[in-house]
């Protein structure tokens, strides 16, 4: 009876409905299927129109807070109107000098959130793959200019500027984290894992030898094809150093993963053992990927601006453009790892710290400059790894200083104090520096 009833309601509904419409009576009544169907779906709207306008309020909501943790979490983030202060800038005057400048201030808060960001990733990725990710994010920016610079023929730039990337590495940004991280802690002698240093300063004598044979090949007239000889030797070493190094990320990812960039004092100091464990990441993983790729598009937009008005810059404010080049250019560009290196070593991960200066130094020796001549080599540039006497002189005395710093394994105020010096030397001896007429750059 009431299976009648409801096939009744149905027929009845459906004949006021359509007749409505087309004014005439339905002979045959819907189905029950039909008639559920439909109501289903009115019933749903309501519920996909809820689920659709929370969904956006909570994107727009996770977007507004990860910007508020991005920028208005520290103060040197007052700087990044700089950078676009610099687009405009050059947009209406095309001031060479000014642009170059505002881009510098531009850059240094950006490079220091890229550090952030990855210092945010390395709490999910763990930290031997964090520490690469940050040297490989924190040298995005040298490639991007070595790149820019090769496309114009500004070989001696490139080389020039990736030279001083691994000195400032070596010098001021591990200066500063063993100055830093000895003050923090000065009644704590902080310790890092020796076997790493030991392995990275290996591979920079290595580096080292790709770079002397070719230069000591130029400047005793040895070489049995003169102007070929050089550089394909260079371009053989490349090759060589780009493998070994291939090999070297392998080891990292697989032999020590079970030991390489954990802390020994955190075995040693039960109680400081917690305090790791407290830690806890600002955003989530994938905003810190996405925070990644923003900031290192954005830094190497302005990034173009620096290469632009280097020349520009140096005839407006009397510097040469060598000392731009090894000194200014890097100073920027490792920001980044300047300020990540510094945060670990005042929190005693020196391991971290380590692995983020000696490890990008180890990767622009090891892969930007075999890469760039690689490059070079497909595009028709002839770059080698002939950096001239002066600048092979400064690596090898670089590492050898610091690969006597590493061998003890532990770190002090004073040993980065020592490295600030040397990095003021270096400094002070290009300031003075020029290249000879016959090896400067021809765009």
């Amino acid at each position: 009876m009431g299976t009648l009833n409801h096939l009744q309601m149905v027929g009845f509904n459906s004949h006021v409905e359509l007749g409505s419409i087309e004014g005439k009576p339905i002979m045959e009544p819907q189905d029950e299927g039909h008639s559920g169907s439909v109501s289903t779906k009115r019933n749903m709207f309501p519920v996909k129109a809820v689920v659709e306008f929370w969904g956006k309020k909570y994107i727009w909501s996770t977007v507004i807070t990860s910007i508020k943790i991005a920028f208005l979490s520290d103060k040197i983030n007052l700087l990044i109107p700089f950078g676009p202060l610099a687009i405009l800038v050059d947009y209406f005057t095309g001031h060479h000098g000014w642009v170059f400048f505002l881009s510098l201030l531009g850059i240094i808060p950006l490079a220091e959130r890229l550090g952030w960001a990855t210092e945010q990733l390395a709490f999910y990725t763990g930290p031997t793959v964090g520490g690469l990710l940050n040297a490989t994010f924190g040298n995005a920016t040298e490639l991007i200019i070595s790149m820019y610079a090769m496309k114009h023929g500004m070989l001696r730039v490139v080389q020039q500027s990736l030279l001083g990337s691994i000195l400032s590495n070596m010098l001021l940004v591990l200066g500063c984290a063993f100055f830093c991280g000895g003050i923090v802690h000065p009644n704590k002698q902080q310790v890092f894992n020796k076997s790493n240093a030991v392995m990275s300063s290996g591979l920079l004598l290595m580096a080292v030898m790709g770079l002397l044979f070719p230069a000591v090949l130029h400047f005793t007239h040895t070489e049995l094809h003169f102007g070929k000889s050089e550089l394909a030797l260079s371009r053989f070493s490349s090759c060589i150093m780009l493998v070994a190094y291939c090999g070297y990320i392998f080891f990292q990812l697989t032999s020590q993963r079970n030991n390489s960039y954990t802390p020994i004092m955190e075995e040693t100091n039960p109680d400081d053992g917690g305090s790791d464990d407290e830690e806890s990441p600002d955003i989530s993983k994938y905003e810190s990927v996405i925070w990644l790729s923003i900031l290192t598009l954005v830094i190497s937009v302005l990034s173009e601006y620096l290469v632009n008005t280097i020349e520009g810059a140096s005839v407006a404010m009397n510097i040469p453009i060598a000392f731009i080049s090894v000194i200014l250019l890097p100073i920027v560009g490792n920001a980044a790892e300047h300020a990540s290196a510094i945060i670990f070593a005042v929190k005693d991960k020196l391991d971290i710290s380590l692995g983020v200066a000696i490890g990008s130094s180890t990767q622009i020796s090891m892969f930007a400059i075999p890469f760039c001549v690689v490059v070079g080599w497909i595009m028709g540039r002839p770059l080698d790894l002939n950096f001239q006497l002066f600048e092979t002189a400064t690596l090898i005395m670089t590492v050898l200083v610091v690969a006597f710093m590493l061998q003890d394994g532990t770190s002090n105020y004073f040993k980065g104090l020592m490295l600030v010096f040397c990095y003021l030397i270096v400094g002070a001896s290009f300031f003075v520096h020029v290249d000879p007429q016959s090896i400067q750059d021809k765009p």
